[in-house]
């Protein structure tokens, strides 16, 4: 418990607001910087960083929560696999509430008696299969490069236990595509990235050159309050001093190439893809789909999957907010309709929604 005291530590805290201050006193226009990871939107929240920051320093949300971005089409694909009465559908707990186009949800089957059951890993899943030899077992496979690498190894693990009750339904994206187009969108001027620190373990800090490249700073950071400060002290000092490439505020878990072997594990199950992203779009080479060896595991292949095309509840501006265009109270189902026990929305949903966040901790 001593690094986080030491990254909580009031003195040092102080002392960071008080150089972003000073550097803000000399910006010549506001900043917008931008975090990407639901962990870090919650801890910005619990830590009421946003208050105590300069006026001219805007933080804004992005699409940083997996079972968030996940778009309406692949949830009631989700959904139709999960009432397949052959079917044993497992999911992390997260996704259970996500309603679907028609209100849906994977709780609400499993309440009418469908075969849904909530794992903490694939590698739990893999294990249901093993058990339940006469049923099939789907792993709903969702998340950002953190979580995608143990979906890669069990696959690996069905593989060499040679089974034929398996398979997963990918839904797994890729963070760097996203903010490239988040970059290249004409709707918000993102000055600078707080990058995701879960993330960057795994894919290291070299994945994000083209954001430097572009006159962007990157600036890795962790979940501490000194953490997060740093990061944003940093990037100021790039923005005024010039960039100089991607820099590393959370060096005790991160480093520049990042996890060699959780990408070649990665990389040996899963190849890129185009993916839709929910309020974003379909987004080149920014989903993960299984490489043609691991077909007999592949959901898509096994399953007649209709070919559905859903659209979210209107009123629900969940797309904005991922897009970092509104904040969550901007959108008038915000705590009135819409709120963690009546959502109407995935950013309500998840504990790493922008949403579920600003409920939880209000801003001030």
């Amino acid at each position: 418990m001593k690094y986080i005291d030491e990254y909580r530590d009031p003195e040092l805290v102080r002392e960071l607001v008080r150089a972003i201050a000073k550097r803000a006193a000399g910006l010549d226009q506001p900043v917008t910087i931008m975090e990407v990871c639901g962990s870090h939107t919650t801890a910005i929240g619990r830590f009421g960083l946003r208050g105590i920051l300069p006026a001219n320093i805007r933080l804004v949300s992005g699409p940083g929560c997996p079972v968030c971005v996940t778009s309406a089409t692949d949830i009631d694909r989700a959904l139709w696999l999960a009432g397949r009465e052959e079917v044993i559908f497992t999911s992390y707990g997260d996704l259970l509430r996500v309603p679907g186009a028609d209100s849906g949800s994977l709780e609400k089957l499993r309440a009418a008696g469908a075969r849904i059951e909530i794992v903490s890993s694939a590698l739990e899943a893999v294990a249901r299969a093993r058990r339940e030899a006469d049923r099939k077992v789907v792993f709903f496979g969702i998340g950002f490069e953190t979580t995608s690498p143990t979906a890669a190894a069990a696959l690996l693990e069905a593989e060499r236990l040679k089974l034929k009750n398996f398979s997963v339904y990918s839904c797994h994206k890729l963070m760097p595509p996203v903010m490239r187009s988040l970059l290249q969108s004409d709707e918000l001027r993102i000055d600078g990235f707080l990058c995701p620190g879960h993330v960057s373990t795994i894919i290291g800090a070299e994945a994000y050159r083209f954001i430097t490249a572009s006159g962007r700073a990157a600036v890795i950071a962790g979940f501490e309050p000194a953490d997060i400060l740093g990061a944003i002290l940093l990037i100021l000092e790039e923005l005024k001093e010039g960039i100089s490439g991607v820099r590393i505020a959370y060096r005790r878990a991160v480093k520049a190439t990042g996890n060699r072997r959780a990408q070649a594990v990665l990389n040996e199950v899963f190849t890129p893809a185009d993916a839709d992203w929910r309020g974003l779009g379909r987004i080149r080479k920014s989903g993960l789909k299984l490489r043609s060896r691991f077909a007999a595991f592949n959901a898509e292949k096994q399953f007649a999957i209709p070919a559905l095309t859903s659209r979210p509840d209107p009123a629900c501006r969940c797309g904005e907010v991922l897009r970092g265009l509104i904040r969550p109270d901007a959108c008038a189902l915000f705590g009135r309709a819409c709120t963690p026990s009546t959502p109407h929305g995935p950013c309500m949903v998840s504990t790493e929604g922008s949403c579920a966040a600003f409920f939880r901790y209000p801003e001030i």
